[in-house]
């Protein structure tokens, strides 16, 4: 597998690549052009073009969940690129509505829309993408500091909303002899959580490493039990980025050296 990272907060030093908070990875497998979330604006389409990486190559979408700083570029995509061919995947919470504040975090993308651009599929459950990927689906609540906690509200019904516990939360999984490679968008299931669903949905303990956001911010209880959960399950290989704060990177990297992650960076596993 070649993972490359199209958009994230940050840009690698001497790539000349645009950076956003957002997320977007384009994953090479078999014969499978996967392109994980399209980040908030077109950014990650200008930086494709800069790696010489054609989007129009591209065999399946997979959204990590329905916020618009993982999806709003599919707007932008959709413009430029012919998706006819495309599966796009995710969990069928990421089209409903989601609000904070008043404002609009959600994706603006109905099931409808998209199924006439490209070929959706919507689950809950583990659903394999190609001989080697694995799309989680819904992620169960394993760890107790982990816990959901909502996140702005989400359209139950027509004009009725509640909290949003970002049940569409989800990851991939790269699965090979030598053992599993998570791939996350923001881990609001909780990152241990997620590599925990992992291991039993791929039925293995051996953990090669994690790239994504792991939603951590503040040091503290969680983050040392966090850690304390990569220090268990012997996970040497992680890639901390988009909603990890600088000060949680540098106490993770107290404890396991952590590796740098900008636009630009390429991962082969």
């Amino acid at each position: 597998m070649k993972l490359t990272v199209l958009v994230d907060n940050n840009t690698l030093i001497d790539q000349y690549l645009l950076g956003e908070p957002a997320v977007s990875y384009y994953i090479e497998n078999d014969d499978e052009k996967i392109l994980f979330d399209t980040g908030y604006s077109d950014v990650f389409i200008h930086n494709a073009k800069k790696l010489h990486i054609n989007l129009a190559d591209i065999t399946k979408i997979v959204f990590s969940h329905g916020h618009n700083d993982h999806t709003g570029g599919f707007h932008f995509l959709i413009d430029q690129y012919d998706l006819s061919h495309v599966e796009l995947l995710s969990h069928p919470d990421v089209f409903k509505s989601k609000i904070e504040s008043g404002e609009n975090i959600g994706s603006n993308l109905t099931e409808n829309t998209v199924n006439k651009i490209c070929h959706l599929s919507v689950t809950k459950r583990p659903f394999s993408i190609s001989n080697h990927i694995v799309f989680l689906g819904e992620v169960p609540i394993t760890h107790s500091f982990e816990a959901r906690a909502p996140i702005g509200e989400k359209e139950i019904s027509h004009s009725c909303y509640l909290d949003d516990y970002v049940m569409d939360d989800s990851a991939l999984v790269y699965r090979c002899s030598k053992g599993i490679f998570i791939i996350t968008g923001c881990s609001h299931s909780g990152i241990c959580n997620i590599i925990e669903y992992a291991k039993i949905v791929c039925k293995t303990e051996t953990v090669l490493g994690v790239i994504g956001g792991f939603h951590l911010f503040q040091t503290g209880t969680r983050l040392e039990q966090t850690i304390q959960y990569f220090l268990d399950n012997n996970i040497q290989e992680l890639y901390p980025c988009h909603c990890v704060s600088f000060k949680v990177k540098a106490e993770i990297n107290n404890h396991i050296p952590i590796h740098e992650v900008g636009a630009g960076l390429t991962i082969t596993i």
